[in-house]
């Protein structure tokens, strides 16, 4: 165990107040041994992707010192943006860095989930979930926040499966008022990506965010419906309008990386928005990308991959995805590997 690297990547309500943002990451990384990576606030989405790493121990004290105090510095009664949520701290999973490290990222979820006792109602989703519908992250989050009271409360719910929390103290109060629910669990790399299109209204966007993703798109007449199947396999996808830059985005999470690369996520959303004469302006990262990602990524950009080192496989894929269109893009920040790197000789 003692080898064993993870990673925790939780999301929180907050994308605005860089006070409060600072404050909840300094939590997290006033733990020896937990590195944080990375801290992306988006102002739109009122939502601040954290990454830390570190060997398990480290990181399960970090994203319990964080959604402590978040709980303490986030009110989810004031709080709105575009991005679906149901708590300060939205989702909080553990995602294996080492080889055969899964394991320990299902134990790490349970770990915290024992440290934060019924204080904070949490559910387990992703490799930890307790049943197979609590799998999936969207089956938990359905009504957000808003709906969580009633929910809670034995009012009508579309699944009894998914209904309640693994953990809470049973009673809807204060804590729960400021704090909503927390899903913590285990899942693989996932490569939270945006492709950025140049529009304002989300109107193209939101076409193909219904076509690239794997749900695809319901199809109803009156009570009856059914599903088409959409483009990409294993992708999250919705259009989304961003007032603050004056364009819309087409945000996906990417949960196999090897099967549905980003050039392909990017290629596709490219070719649809073309399709209804609007162009894509470059995409964006959310978080970090392994490094092999980038490097699949750059062999579809660059002219001759085969004798290319990879550094500048590395640039011919920002250069391509467009990356640093919205900010700057640092590799050495971004990429996992070189990032753990980084912050691991900076602490020897």
């Amino acid at each position: 165990m003692s080898d064993v690297l993870i990673e925790c990547v939780p999301n929180i309500s907050e994308g605005k107040d860089l006070k409060v943002i600072d404050a909840i990451v300094d939590s997290a990384r006033s733990v020896d041994g937990a590195f944080v990576l990375g801290c992306e606030p988006d102002s739109d989405y009122n939502r601040t992707v954290i990454t830390i790493a570190g060997k398990p121990k480290a990181v399960i004290q970090a994203a319990y010192n964080l959604i402590i105090k978040s709980s303490e510095l986030i009110d989810m009664r004031k709080h709105s943006g575009n991005h679906p949520r149901m708590g300060a701290v939205d989702v909080c999973p553990f995602v294996p860095l080492s080889e055969h490290s899964m394991d320990y990222c299902v134990q790490a979820s349970r770990e915290l989930s024992n440290l934060l006792g019924d204080n904070i109602p949490h559910f387990f989703y992703g490799e930890a979930a307790t049943k197979e519908k609590r799998k999936s992250l969207s089956s938990l989050r359905k009504l957000e926040y808003e709906g969580l009271e009633s929910r809670f409360n034995g009012d009508e719910w579309n699944d009894e499966e998914t209904r309640m929390p693994d953990s809470w103290s049973g009673n809807w109060g204060e804590t729960e008022k400021r704090f909503g629910a927390v899903a913590i669990g285990a899942r693989s790399v996932l490569v939270a990506y945006n492709v950025n299109v140049d529009e304002i209204d989300a109107r193209a966007s939101k076409i193909a965010g219904s076509m690239i993703r794997t749900s695809g798109r319901l199809i109803k007449n009156g009570k009856k419906k059914f599903r088409i199947p959409g483009m990409l396999k294993h992708v999250q996808g919705m259009g989304v309008p961003l007032p603050a830059s004056s364009i819309s985005q087409v945000s996906m999470n990417l949960q196999n990386v090897s099967v549905t690369s980003m050039h392909m996520a990017f290629e596709a959303v490219k070719s649809i928005v073309n399709d209804h004469e609007i162009n894509t302006c470059g995409s964006e990262l959310v978080g970090l990308v392994p490094l092999s990602a980038m490097i699949d990524t750059g062999k579809w950009f660059n002219d001759n991959p085969d004798n290319a080192t990879e550094k500048e496989l590395v640039d011919s894929a920002i250069k391509g995805l467009g990356l640093d269109y919205l900010k700057p893009f640092d590799p050495q920040v971004s990429i996992i590997e070189w990032a753990l790197n980084k912050e691991v000789g900076n602490n020897e």
